[in-house]
């Protein structure tokens, strides 16, 4: 169909669900769509702004339940598998405190944290004008608030390939080839960003790439893509590749931050974040993984 209107089949890619879903959707009336001509089809602008008013009042409920947790803050925004770990290492170092951390790409992060519908942004936006990560982006997506920006650590980030394709690829060009199959990260997310600005660059159009539309939300997803068979390559974390023994190309070592309202940060379970973010402990255990650097851990960068 055309490029504003998606038919049934069309819908459940994009949302990346089975179609028997889309028509429990339609049945439930909770989907916004039409029939015409006897078949049902989806305006994108309004299928795009029930996405984001659906995940709004997902937000909304999670805040509710939050708030009745003691000690309990509520993240959204990038993932990373360190990031995980962390947040588990948390609540072992402390068990009064709980982080719950919704996986929503950066910007969305950066967006529901303007709204206050969580406390906590993770972030990695680069921006090619200045070189900067994640504090260019705060006047655009969170305009209302003068939030902290405080770093976690610093990870390189490749090209994750199977090992049936490690012979044939050999970089970007290689996105063009047909025979590989590309998986992609969600719209929004700081990996996405990446990929799209490094295609400008260098004259690759994403109709080129096989596999472009094909969008995952975390890291983990993209690896294991590649080991069940349904992707040749993408981009995540070189913490991926070595826990999953996938070959990794490195195209940059990028900056990961925590951003938050200056009050939050002296909340008692953001101390306790950064206290085990720089603990020894924490560093060994992650040290046996490699490819990250905690040489700003904790540090505000902007204020």
């Amino acid at each position: 169909m055309s490029s504003e209107l998606m038919n049934t089949k069309e819908v459940a890619k994009y949302l990346d669900i089975h179609e028997k879903q889309v028509y429990l959707l339609i049945k439930a009336g909770k989907i916004p769509c039409t029939r015409a001509t006897g078949k049902w089809i989806f305006p994108v602008k309004l299928i795009d702004e029930w996405i984001q008013t659906s995940a709004q009042d997902g937000f909304q409920q999670a805040r509710k339940r939050v708030n009745q947790i003691e000690g309990a803050l509520l993240a959204a925004g990038s993932n990373d598998p360190i990031l995980d770990i962390l947040l588990t290492a948390i609540k072992k170092d402390h068990p009064a405190f709980n982080i719950f951390s919704a996986n929503t790409g950066s910007i969305s992060g950066l967006e529901v944290l303007n709204t206050g519908l969580t406390d906590i942004a993770f972030s990695h936006l680069f921006d090619p004008q200045t070189g900067d990560y994640n504090t260019p982006y705060l006047k655009q997506y969170c305009p209302d608030h003068h939030p902290v920006v405080v770093n976690l650590f610093y990870r390189q980030i490749g090209f994750l390939i199977a090992k049936s394709k490690s012979d044939i690829f050999k970089g970007w060009k290689s996105l063009t080839n047909k025979k590989i199959r590309f998986v992609n990260r969600q719209s929004g997310s700081g990996i996405r960003l990446l990929l799209d600005h490094e295609l400008k660059n260098k004259g690759i159009t994403c109709g080129e790439i096989s596999g472009y539309d094909n969008e995952v939300y975390t890291h983990f997803e993209v690896g294991l893509s590649l080991i069940s068979g349904e992707a040749d390559v993408g981009i995540a974390s070189a913490a991926v590749a070595k826990i999953l023994d996938l070959k990794f190309q490195p195209l940059v070592s990028e900056r990961f931050d925590m951003i938050l309202d200056k009050n939050t940060f002296f909340q008692p379970a953001i101390q306790a974040f950064i206290e085990t973010l720089q603990s020894d402990q924490f560093k060994n255990r992650i040290e046996k993984i490699g490819n990250y650097n905690f040489k700003d851990a904790g540090r505000i960068l902007h204020s």
